[in-house]
């Protein structure tokens, strides 16, 4: 896969810890992108990518140096790794145990290949006008990722791995008596060509054009403080930005995050447990092992109430003293690992929708939203909801758009009276954004209540 021995990999590490320092590795990275995207029944853009190089890390205590380069040859990475060891200033060699073998953890998956990608996109411009007259506009896009990845670190352990992620975006305007409305939709999967079935993008385009039909009849209404209803599955976007963030330990560990001193403390009700996961198959935050070698897991943050973990990386397990969650992501070689989410969810309740819904006098279902605004530290957001229902007397009256959820994440969670036991992990394309760094995720969350918030 890389053009390095185990001999010359040792050698590398070796010239990282010359001058000392506690820990070395190095992330090899190939990795191809293509994309493919149709507009108005014509393939209007497609693209190639190529990522290519290493990146060199050397840790003491919490400082970090870190070089990389797109140079494989054994002169450039030494060069490389003499940058990053020059943080420390010891002059004490770090001595290296032998690496073992580095398993290979997937098998080859096959990708879609251009005329493929042409016919599905052209299906689905065809297959949108079919469902709904009002159709007149459809783009979609199939993006493909190949990350070959090899990993080795001054412990002498390390894996390469294979991690193909597929994207299939949908957007279509349809017009109905001089107005004009627009529907989005995606999935993305760690998969290849085998994910984009006829089933599969049939159903994301049924989503799509109801979500664009169902806004004609939508309105606005007054706001206030009051009941808000979130929707299973997508939903948990709010909670993976007003919440999960500020596990983090990086923000624990400086201070920025409302959740710094309270572990092991109560911080909802006993029957809300939050995980955050690595293990799912084929999802966008599954790892078989994260971008500094921990073996993928799933992290129990909040166990009934009680604030059980952080999610660590490296650097911050062991400035705390415990085992790394297996958090430590990254975008690419360019880039060092950094605490971040994988599938972050809550788990099920005992309750039902039904039961969510008709325990509601007056207020609104949430169902799927668009951008938002969080303070990560304070926990303060702002999402802006696309599609929703008011809620009067226990049942759906008038459906709802273009409303602002306003409100505090920890203080949300506290105010969560109903937890559904209908959890869904929301599948759409998902890239988390933190420290200049993309790196994709995925959410869910059962239908809960939270007894107040302000919509706007």
């Amino acid at each position: 896969m890389f053009p390095l021995t185990q001999e010359e990999l040792h050698s590398i590490l070796s010239t990282a810890l010359y001058r000392g320092g506690e820990y070395a590795d190095i992330f090899l990275e190939d990795t191809r992108i293509s994309s493919l995207e149709l507009q108005d029944g014509t393939v209007s853009q497609a693209q190639q990518l190529m990522l290519y190089g290493a990146g060199i890390r050397v840790v003491q205590s919490t400082q970090t140096g870190y070089a990389y380069t797109m140079d494989l040859s054994p002169e450039a990475m030494h060069q490389a790794a003499r940058f990053a060891g020059s943080i420390h200033s010891s002059g004490c060699s770090t001595e290296i145990p032998p690496l073992r073998p580095t398993p290979v953890l997937s098998p080859e998956t096959p990708m879609l290949q251009p005329d493929a990608s042409k016919g599905i996109l052209l299906s689905i411009d065809q297959r949108a006008h079919e469902i709904s007259p009002l159709v007149v506009r459809v783009k979609a896009t199939i993006a493909q990722r190949m990350q070959n990845i090899q990993f080795i670190n001054s412990e002498g352990t390390g894996f390469a791995d294979r991690r193909p992620r597929t994207t299939l975006f949908i957007s279509v305007v349809v017009q109905k008596d001089g107005k004009t409305q627009m529907g989005f939709g995606s999935r993305m999967y760690q998969r290849g060509a085998e994910f984009i079935t006829t089933e599969h993008t049939e159903r994301l385009l049924q989503e799509t054009i109801a979500q664009a039909l169902f806004l004609f009849d939508a309105k606005q209404i007054e706001g206030g403080e009051m009941p808000v209803v979130l929707a299973a599955g997508s939903s948990g976007i709010l909670m993976h930005e007003a919440i999960g963030h500020a596990f983090e330990a990086d923000f624990i560990r400086t201070g920025e995050s409302i959740f710094s001193s309270k572990l092991g403390q109560r911080i909802c009700d006993s029957h809300i447990t939050i995980v955050d996961d690595g293990t799912q198959p084929y999802d966008a935050g599954m790892l078989r092992f994260d971008d500094e070698g921990t073996p993928g897991q799933r992290t129990v943050l909040v166990d009934k109430g009680i604030l059980n973990s952080y999610l660590h990386d490296r650097i911050s397990a062991r400035y705390y003293g415990v085992k790394p969650t297996g958090n430590g992501r990254r975008e690419s070689f360019r880039h060092m690992p950094l605490p971040r989410m994988r599938s972050t969810y809550m788990c099920a309740g005992e309750a039902t929708e039904e039961d969510i819904i008709h325990n509601v006098k007056r207020g609104i279902y949430a169902q799927t939203f668009t951008n938002g605004q969080v303070q990560i530290g304070a926990g303060d957001f702002t999402f802006f909801m696309k599609k929703g229902w008011l809620i009067e007397d226990g049942h759906f009256t008038t459906p709802l758009r273009d409303m602002n959820i306003i409100g505090n994440g920890p203080q949300a969670l506290q105010h969560i009276s109903m937890v559904a036991n209908n959890l869904q992990i929301d599948h759409s394309a998902g890239m988390c954004g933190k420290g200049g760094q993309r790196v994709g995720v995925s959410q869910g969350l059962p239908t809960v209540l939270v007894d107040k918030l302000v919509v706007g």
